[in-house]
């Protein structure tokens, strides 16, 4: 059976079994990097990043991943273009995720990644990291930055639900 999945934040954060981290996904075409949450949904840390292959290797080795890690539910980076329009990169991963889910994924989100890349090698460059380093780590630190964004707005989303129950 094939998993869901959620242009919706809403939607997919009432999908996801509670107590379970989420993992954030920094697409690329030669790797993907991997970030995970804690089981609270709070804080999100930059875990690996896997050198691409095939999709059927690939999803093996992310599969592992998911199932050694008890992960509830998968946040896909979206790379829009900067007026907000999908291009050839966006329907790729959206592929991607359809191809996923047909493996029995856990549910998955896409997360608008425009400037995800951008703000992790800024902090990269901040915290003086050399350039073979930075090569080595963008990916999963972007795929940090992605998910930290979706846990962010899962609190607001919280927030907004426990005022409207006042």
């Amino acid at each position: 059976m094939a998993s869901d999945i959620f242009d919706d934040l809403a939607a997919f954060r009432a999908a996801c079994p509670p107590g379970r981290p989420l993992v954030g996904l920094d697409l690329g075409t030669v790797t993907l990097g991997v970030a995970i949450s804690d089981r609270l949904w709070t804080v999100a840390t930059p875990m690996q990043t896997i050198k691409r292959k095939k999709f059927g290797v690939d999803a093996a080795t992310l599969e592992a991943i998911l199932r050694d890690r008890e992960v509830g539910g998968i946040v896909l980076g979206l790379p829009r273009n900067m007026d907000g329009s999908e291009g050839p990169r966006a329907q790729s991963t959206r592929a991607f995720a359809r191809n996923l889910a047909a493996r029995d994924a856990p549910p998955i989100a896409f997360w608008d990644e425009r400037l995800s890349t951008v703000a992790a090698e800024r902090a990269l460059l901040e915290a003086d990291t050399s350039r073979k380093k930075r090569a080595e780590v963008i990916d999963h630190v972007a795929a940090g930055y992605i998910l930290q964004g979706a846990l962010d707005r899962f609190r607001h989303l919280a927030q907004a639900e426990a005022e409207q129950n006042e």
